[in-house]
């Protein structure tokens, strides 16, 4: 039988016995569904996860499934109808929105249910971070004289001092801020670099979650297309004339998501254009730490080659750590530093002092680069591994660009598939992956797909991770020939 059919044939007959069991009851064992229905494990593990999604069992790792207990009826509340005015309601210019889309960040946030392959993760997963590290770090960051105190607010002196040396060029500790992730760094640089209203100037596709930034706060983005090169400077320049723009989002360096880098002819030019414009270059530095083994020297940060105030720079380290190790750095120099001070302390005060003096254990343990080569080694293993899968298995699918630093796949699917309908037939599949619509600012040239191979268990996971999304395109062109 089919693996899809067997799927769904199984999941058809346990939603039909499922009241054979009380709210709360155990479900016969893995093993017990397998000899009785003569299906696979997977088989067995994907139908669970089907009835999970749709709320009917709840599965615990190492217990097993059970039947989701029926909802209590709600206590009657009160009338919330006045909130729809409430929160519509915008000021008298109209300017910032009320509401806030975050579906493109949740994308990379929200857990799959279990057994499905996570291809839309946007972190390291747990076998790839240094919990042993973090753990002994956060140990000894708790022990130090004044680590539970009220840190200073602009970041701990030798923390900001690492940062700085990471930077490179001619950056201080002085012009460095501990921010509490790259988000918070991102949305503290555009608050205080562009007023509500005004263009701010994204790469074309970009992160999700930077538009869903500039949208929060009131901000058009305006995409700058991005080639495999990086952002094309004379389209840069003709943006900034035409919208008259005062801030140009980037990711020089191993770009979300088309992993290219900006060209060494590039760089000086787009500094040379914002500077004519008066803007400033937000570059959003977010995998530095996660280069492949066969990269090869990194290009410095644009910061590092900047004298004269125009770069904001954004780094962090949860993406080479952990989803929770929410420690970054805002740097930037001149009267801008003191803005972005003050947008940072009224919005979050500080980073607490135990996870600033535990990022201080950490990278200054030798188990931190012995983290990054490993890390090294094995992103390029999964990134050549995915790649060998989708040629093999769906040929059809265009991988314009193979990135030599961090932790996905750009892939352009074939002219006329619907993204939305390949998310659905994926998951169905067991396979979650992240459409291309939400990277656009504007409408999209074509239909995309974002595959990470960073949040899965190796890189045998991969391989049938391919092998389910082959299955849902499968069903996608199906369904196509049959309309």
């Amino acid at each position: 039988m089919h693996e899809r059919s067997s799927v769904a044939d199984l999941a058809s007959q346990l939603r039909r016995e499922l009241d054979r069991y009380s709210p709360g009851g155990k479900l016969p064992s893995s093993r017990a569904l397998v000899d009785r229905f003569r299906v696979s494990p997977v088989t067995v593990s994907r139908a669970l996860a089907q009835l999970a999604a749709e709320g009917l069992v709840v599965t615990r790792p190492g217990a097993g499934a059970f039947r989701a207990r029926q909802r209590e009826s709600a206590v009657p509340s009160g009338d919330t109808s006045w909130q729809e005015i409430a929160l519509s309601a915008d000021g008298p210019a109209g300017l910032v929105p009320r509401s806030v889309d975050a579906s493109g960040v949740l994308v990379s946030l929200a857990a799959p249910p279990p057994g499905v392959v996570e291809f839309n993760g946007g972190y390291l997963h747990t076998s790839l971070q240094p919990e042993r590290a973090m753990a002994a770090a956060l140990s000894r960051a708790g022990r130090r004289p004044g680590a539970w105190g009220r840190p200073p607010m602009e970041g701990l002196p030798e923390l900001r001092e690492w940062f700085a040396r990471s930077i490179g060029g001619a950056i201080t500790a002085a012009e460095v801020l501990i921010t509490a992730g790259g988000q918070s760094a991102l949305t503290t640089a555009l608050r205080a670099l562009a007023p509500p209203g005004t263009a701010v100037l994204v790469e074309s596709p970009t992160y999700p979650g930077m538009l869903a930034i500039a949208r929060a706060a009131g901000l058009r983005p305006v995409p700058v297309p991005v080639d495999a090169d990086g952002v094309r400077p004379a389209l840069l320049a003709d943006a900034f004339r035409a919208t008259g723009a005062r801030v140009f989002v980037c990711q020089p360096l191993f770009q979300n998501p088309t992993g290219a880098v900006l060209a060494p002819e590039r760089r000086g030019e787009v500094l040379r254009i914002a500077r004519a414009a008066g803007a400033f270059v937000v570059e959003d530095d977010f995998v530095r730490r996660l280069v492949h083994e066969d990269a090869g020297p990194l290009p410095a940060p644009l910061a590092a080659d900047d004298p004269d105030g125009v770069v904001v720079h954004v780094c962090s380290l949860t993406k080479a750590t952990s989803p929770s190790f929410r420690v970054s750095a805002l740097a930037a120099r001149g009267p801008v530093l003191e803005r972005l001070r003050a947008i940072q302390v009224v919005d979050t005060f500080f980073v607490p002092r135990p996870l600033q003096e535990a990022a201080l254990e950490l990278v200054g343990s030798p188990a931190w680069p012995r983290h990054l080569r490993a890390v090294s080694a094995e992103l390029k293993a999964r990134r050549d591994a995915m790649t060998s899968a989708l040629r093999l298995h769906l040929p059809e699918v265009s991988l314009p660009h193979i990135p030599s630093g961090g932790y996905h796949l750009w892939l352009r699917l074939p002219e006329g598939t619907d993204e939305s309908a390949l998310t659905s037939a994926a998951l169905r599949a067991g396979v979650a992956i992240t459409p291309g619509r939400p990277y656009f600012s504007a409408e999209p040239p074509a239909a995309h797909l974002r595959l990470s191979f960073a949040a899965v268990g190796g890189v045998g996971e991969i391989a049938e991770g391919v092998r389910r999304l082959r299955t849902a395109c499968a069903e996608v062109r199906g369904q196509r020939a049959a309309g």
